[in-house]
């Protein structure tokens, strides 16, 4: 009822954000007399943060149409290399004539490495590590999975568990063929490693050749943060019983049992509730002042932040279960479709783990914990950064992220694809 309850306010708002929208519009006419006063900028700008506080976000666009190379612009094409009913794989393919021609070589020596970037299903959309992808495209075959919003998803295309998410991505990775690189962005890092290690054991020729986890909750028990001791305090029963709820009929996925996005986001929010009702005091103060690239800078982040998804019910709470309660990975106790997890069985994937010092979601030591469990590799293939004064946010996006984190990043795999392509000839 609680969904059916939000489609039917979001439905009776629908009047008072045209009103907004109207009222907001001609008060920056310039043919109104009232634009150029106080009174007309402050309503303007009340009516501007209304707007966007209850406006229905769908999912974002990627917005990269080029990269720079050496000055010069590359242009972009999304490609979808693999369709799944609950996510593809998509592939941001370059301009190689106008890449060639930035490198100044023939496009037929480029041989650039082929990085698999793991979005998070938690809520957002894969948009988020938009900054992420735009940091590796000059140096980097760019693919990234993006995954589907559950309540677009019909019913009749089954269900979509932790174990369905496993098998997708060793899937995406064997499509994109052997000697990928791998990075997993917060949530997948448990199911990511859990791919790795299935591949490892059955010696899959497909296997990548480095694997990087971003604030990752691989060992939840390590600095537990809000969000893991919510998880512990409650029963399992609590998240079943409260927080899964129906799609209502008029989206594609009508009775699918979803956790919905807008209670995820909710969560979120609290979690820093005066950081964000600053946030808005502040916008309406820059709209009122007309400082536009404060304004924009908001609307950039809140655009893609408000955007939220549905998990079905399976992947949410089987993640619950085995991930923030179980413990399950670290416990030497997770299974894929009852095949046992065996991190050990990795010895020739190179690792790396990234945490931010101020993270607030995977505290330190959550992401280490690979380095614990995956015994079978040597330590010259292991590699653990803690970038100092970044939260969680930071860790994959940002200008720390960019001038400091993604070149370690590079230069990691690229140490390590040579070394792989040494040891193979």
């Amino acid at each position: 009822m609680l969904y059916t309850f939000m489609e039917m306010t979001r439905a009776a708002m629908l009047p008072w954000r045209t009103a907004a929208n109207v009222t907001r519009n001609s008060l920056r006419s310039p043919l109104n007399p009232m634009s150029d006063t106080l009174a007309g900028r402050t309503a303007a700008a009340a009516a501007d943060v209304f707007e966007s506080l209850t406006r229905y976000y769908g999912k974002p666009e990627w917005a990269i149409d080029a990269t720079e190379v050496n000055g010069l612009p590359v242009g972009i094409n999304i490609e979808t290399v693999l369709r799944k009913p609950f996510g593809d794989l998509i592939h941001f393919t370059r301009d190689r004539s106008a890449l060639a021609a930035a490198r100044k070589v023939k496009a037929s020596s480029i041989e650039d490495p082929k990085l698999l970037l793991v979005a998070p299903m938690s809520g957002h959309y894969a948009t988020l590590l938009r900054g992420t992808v735009e940091a590796f495209l000059p140096t980097h075959e760019v693919y990234i999975t993006d995954w589907a919003d559950a309540r677009m998803v019909p019913v009749l295309e089954g269900r979509f568990g932790l174990g369905d998410y496993v098998e997708y991505i060793r899937e995406m990775i064997t499509a994109m063929g052997p000697g990928v690189h791998v990075a997993a962005v917060c949530q997948p890092g448990p199911p990511v490693l859990a791919a790795l290690s299935l591949m490892a054991e059955d010696k899959d020729p497909a296997r990548p050749a480095t694997m990087t986890f971003m604030g990752s909750p691989i060992d939840a028990r390590k600095s537990p943060t809000v969000p893991n001791k919510l998880a512990e305090e409650r029963p399992f029963e609590w998240f079943r019983d409260n927080l899964i709820h129906t799609v209502p009929s008029v989206y594609p996925g009508g009775l699918r049992r979803v956790y919905p996005g807008f209670l995820q986001l909710t969560g979120f929010i609290n979690m820093n509730y005066e950081r964000h009702v600053d946030a808005h005091y502040a916008y309406f103060n820059n709209l009122v002042k007309g400082d536009g690239d404060s304004t924009e800078k908001h609307r950039q982040f809140y655009d893609e932040y408000l955007s939220v998804m549905d998990l079905t019910e399976e992947f949410y709470l089987e993640t619950i279960a085995d991930v923030f309660q179980a413990h399950a990975l670290p416990q030497g106790k997770f299974e894929v479709k009852g095949r046992l997890v065996d991190p050990s069985a990795i010895t020739d994937i190179a690792l790396l783990t990234v945490e931010g010092e101020n993270d607030d979601i995977s505290g330190i030591g959550q992401t280490q914990a690979a380095h614990t469990l995956c015994t079978g590799l040597p330590e010259a293939l292991r590699e653990d950064y803690i970038q100092p004064d970044v939260g969680h946010y930071g860790v994959f996006n940002g200008r720390r992220f960019r001038e400091e984190i993604a070149p370690r990043m590079t230069a990691f795999m690229e140490r390590h694809a040579r070394a792989a392509k040494g040891k193979a000839s």
